[in-house]
């Protein structure tokens, strides 16, 4: 995973908030769901290459993925959490 103080210093790239590492649940079922060809990015691109791991908005809207080590900090490649989440609950973080 990221180094504890990168994590501290990265943020949203839109709206400069917090961001936590996603539980493996979570990227377990979004790989799932890029398996089976069906999940998009914000940019509504089909996501093909799966996820090492991401790190999630802090309101639990978006997922930042990380790929070989690195976040990918680009707002059109974030991927939207609300289909994944009942809403008024935020996506499982690792403490």
């Amino acid at each position: 995973m990221l180094d504890p103080d990168l994590l501290a210093t990265l943020c949203c790239p839109e709206t400069h908030a917090a961001l936590a590492a996603a539980e493996t649940t979570l990227v377990q079922t979004l790989n799932e769901q890029i398996a089976a060809g069906r999940l998009r990015n914000r940019a509504g691109q089909l996501v093909t290459e799966p996820l090492d791991a991401g790190l999630v908005r802090s309101d639990g809207r978006l997922l930042y993925p990380i790929r070989r080590g690195i976040p990918v900090m680009l707002i059109d490649e974030a991927i939207p959490l609300n289909s994944f989440t009942p809403l008024g609950e935020t996506p499982a973080v690792q403490s």
